[in-house]
């Protein structure tokens, strides 16, 4: 599968660029325009989910031990792993169904309506698998039992919110609020409780993340199969997020939007796993309330994760909360989703799969924009598009 995600990779980052050089000021307006502090916390919460919050601390030893990582440092990988190379395919994504699918319509065609939105529906439940098995890692007094009772309520919350977007809305600014206390709470720790580390550990952590953009291009092609799979992982995701974030563009530039959409999801993430390097490099056990802090917010992050994705696969094919009715909305949802994460734990299913499939449906939509390039001559000269 290397060389499949090679070229897709590579073909979506030279589309970014493309996209900036033909369009860089070409008006971005969705149907459901919102602010930025409000567009980005629902790009963020949306992009992202409980991996960003409770995976670094175990993965920093594993980078540190993995000789393909050997030309950096494991801050510099992790940050890489989740960095401005991944916001970017993003934000292809979301230039495309704000500027271009309202004029091609591509996403309409049956087949490819449906193999996207199958894609969508095991993406998401992914989200919530992936959860499920990297908890007991941080709360390892926990049951599976009682994992899985969390698992049905995160399921079940995140099918009410998908059903009202004011309630999603909040959500996203509610947990981009405690994703900012937490990263605050963890950084005043190291500051003014431990002794034997301080704020100097941290600073001198942005200078080794910056090591990242040195070998930037490392990072273009998987360097392992760990990297492959963040790959993939991130492939999956890409379109679903662009179509999901592409109805609340406020009227951005093409240039604005794509710095909006890479370098401000990055200063956080980049500040979080530096403040949590420092735990790591001093060999700090993480204390039991700050551990269920941490837990707290990669719950919501889930919540926010799945009831984004949910809303945009049921508003693709006609399974709304207004098509439906509350009495067929909420069950469905519900077990498709328990359903697939019980696939994912039980049978030999993979978001490489997933992931796999989106690469081909990338190929299919780049052959069909060539084809139908003709439609796309007077896109500069429009004062303003629609999601």
């Amino acid at each position: 599968m290397t060389p499949i995600i090679t070229v897709a990779y590579l073909s979506v980052l030279a589309c970014a660029v493309f996209v900036l050089v033909r369009w860089p000021r070409l008006p971005m307006r969705g149907e459901s325009p919102v602010g930025l502090f409000t567009l980005i916390a629902l790009l963020f919460t949306a992009g992202l989910d409980m991996g960003l919050v409770m995976l670094p601390l175990s993965e920093f030893p594993v980078y540190e031990e993995d000789g393909a990582f050997a030309f950096t440092n494991a801050l510099a990988v992790e940050f890489g792993m989740w960095g401005p190379l991944v916001w970017l395919m993003y934000f292809v994504a979301t230039f495309y169904f704000v500027a271009i699918e309202p004029k091609l319509k591509l996403f309409e065609i049956p087949l490819v309506k449906w193999v996207y939105n199958l894609t969508v529906i095991a993406t998401c439940s992914f989200t919530c698998y992936l959860f499920m098995t990297s908890l007991p890692g941080y709360a390892p007094e926990m049951s599976q039992t009682a994992i899985w009772v969390l698992v049905v309520v995160v399921i079940g919350a995140a099918v009410i919110s998908s059903g009202n977007m004011n309630v999603m809305k909040w959500l996203a600014i509610i947990s981009s609020y405690g994703f900012g206390t937490l990263a605050f709470t963890a950084l005043a720790m190291i500051a003014f409780v431990y002794s034997r580390v301080g704020m100097s550990d941290f600073v001198g952590n942005v200078g080794l993340l910056m090591d990242y953009f040195r070998h930037l291009p490392r990072f273009s092609t998987p360097i392992n199969d760990y990297h492959e799979f963040y790959l993939f992982w991130w492939f999956a995701w890409s379109i679903m997020i662009g179509q999901f974030v592409a109805r609340f563009v406020g009227g951005l530039n093409t240039w604005q939007l794509a710095l909006a959409m890479v370098f401000l999801p990055a200063v956080p993430l980049g500040l979080w796993f530096c403040v949590l390097f420092v735990y790591h490099q001093g060999s700090i056990a993480i204390p039991g309330w700050l551990n269920w802090f941490m837990i707290g917010v990669g719950v919501v992050f889930v919540i926010n994760s799945l009831d984004s994705l949910i809303r945009l696969y049921s508003a693709n094919l006609g399974w709304s909360r207004e098509n439906l009715g509350d009495r067929r909305y909420y069950p469905l949802h519900f077990a498709m989703q328990l359903g697939l994460v019980a696939a994912y734990m039980f049978t030999p299913f993979e978001i490489h799969w997933v992931g796999l499939t989106v690469a081909g449906l990338y190929g299919v939509i780049y052959v069909m924009l060539i084809m139908k390039m003709g439609k796309l001559k007077g896109l500069s000269a429009e004062p303003a598009l629609r999601a």
